[in-house]
């Protein structure tokens, strides 16, 4: 019996995805639930299984291509037998093996002296790279498929192939490479976030040496009882969950001629990756501990790296959060993540000269930035909001009363 592999639903909207890699070839054995390939959606990667154990029976999609949802990719064939006992896989390989070399006469011969994998030569002709010059790290000084995939910018090595300007001594001056799905929509959403919402910044800073103190005086018993650490994060999302239950226009987004306030508090914690910034959500963050908030957001921060991601990780948000200061930001005006309405940047924090009571003192400084929709969001809220996060985190026992 054959079974077809096909587009599983890629969530709301989402009609396309891209196919990054088949992990399988055909005639290799596979077991039922085993990933066969990766897609990319406007959203998230997500993983394609088999539908039951057998053989890779055939390919319909290859690498780079656009399929849609419940298009057939290709077949399992639960009778079959492995590529080494069919003699139709064989020649098939075989087949598929003389059209490169004809493809790609020059590489390839380079390549057999070099020694490299099918995959690596492959890659090397799509993208006009002379294996002369990769290291190879694979076994008996073999050239391994991520040897030459180190050649390409890393969030385009699955795209369509890099074109090279070269100057008069074979130097390359320009690598041009075609956008990932993902970076399209980044950019696409971004620039319709500056053309739909009518964005305003303010700023403040915040003296962090309340929330430093309490950290380190129970960190230890913290991450013994929790198996955690305690970050600055779980207080930033505590604090706006304060400062958006007293300012709900915040929390809301415009739809049409309607304003729609949210009763809820789903929070999206911005993560980059090497693919390009994603805003995963923690779901009703005012319900969770500090400890399941911190775990919450590591989780998420995890899967985003490791491109495991689901769609509905991502969906829905009602306010963001992104953290700039990790890579030693001081001061940014961050976009905002559509169809919310706003969005906090929190950045490096510096020790600079602060007064305090008359006196100048050096204090742990951190600048906070909050991108808001003017349209529904006045000025004077936009100030409260981040005023109270500031009051928040340099007074934290407010949150353990609830002021």
């Amino acid at each position: 019996m054959t079974v077809n592999i096909v587009v599983p639903p890629l969530g709301e909207s989402v009609t396309e995805a891209t196919i990054t890699k088949w992990r399988k070839k055909i005639g290799e054995a596979v077991k039922v639930d085993e990933i066969l390939l990766e897609l990319e959606t406007d959203k998230v990667t997500l993983e394609v299984s088999a539908p039951i154990t057998g053989v890779l029976f055939e390919i319909l999609a290859e690498d780079g291509s656009t399929v849609k949802v419940n298009q057939i990719l290709g077949s399992v064939d639960e009778k079959a037998i492995s590529a080494s006992q069919n003699p139709a896989f064989a020649e098939q390989k075989i087949t598929s093996a003389a059209a490169l070399e004809a493809q790609t006469p020059d590489i390839t011969k380079n390549a057999k002296e070099l020694i490299g994998s099918p995959a690596a030569i492959k890659i090397a002709a799509d993208n006009n790279i002379n294996l002369s010059s990769v290291a190879a790290s694979g076994k008996d000084d073999r050239i391994t498929k991520g040897d030459v995939l180190k050649q390409i910018p890393a969030h385009n090595a699955t795209q369509a192939p890099a074109v090279t300007t070269t100057n008069s001594n074979n130097e390359i001056r320009e690598t041009r490479v075609k956008m990932s799905r993902l970076r399209k929509t980044i950019a696409t959403r971004l620039k319709d976030s500056q053309n739909t919402a009518a964005i305003l910044t303010t700023f403040n800073e915040v003296d962090m040496s309340s929330v430093m103190q309490a950290r380190q005086m129970y960190q230890e018993k913290f991450q013994k009882k929790h198996g955690v650490k305690l970050g600055f994060m779980s207080f930033f999302v505590k604090a706006v969950i304060q400062a958006l239950k007293e300012i709900p226009s915040v929390n809301a987004e415009v739809s049409g001629d309607e304003i729609i306030y949210k009763n809820y508090y789903d929070i999206g914690v911005a993560v980059g990756t090497e693919n390009g910034l994603v805003v995963p959500i923690v779901r009703d963050v005012d319900s969770l501990s500090f400890a399941e908030v911190e775990k919450s957001i590591i989780n998420l921060g995890q899967k985003a790296k490791e491109g495991k991601l689901s769609i509905a990780d991502m969906s829905g948000g009602t306010f963001s959060i992104t953290n700039g200061g990790i890579y030693g930001s001081m001061l940014s005006t961050p976009i905002i993540n559509p169809p919310q309405s706003a969005i906090l940047g929190m950045h490096n924090i510096v020790e600079r000269p602060y007064v305090v009571k008359g006196q100048i003192v050096i204090r742990p400084i951190m600048y906070l930035a909050l991108s808001y929709d003017h349209r529904i969001i006045d000025g004077k809220e936009a100030v409260t909001f981040l005023v109270r996060i500031k009051e928040v985190i340099e007074t934290p026992e407010r949150l353990l009363f609830d002021i």
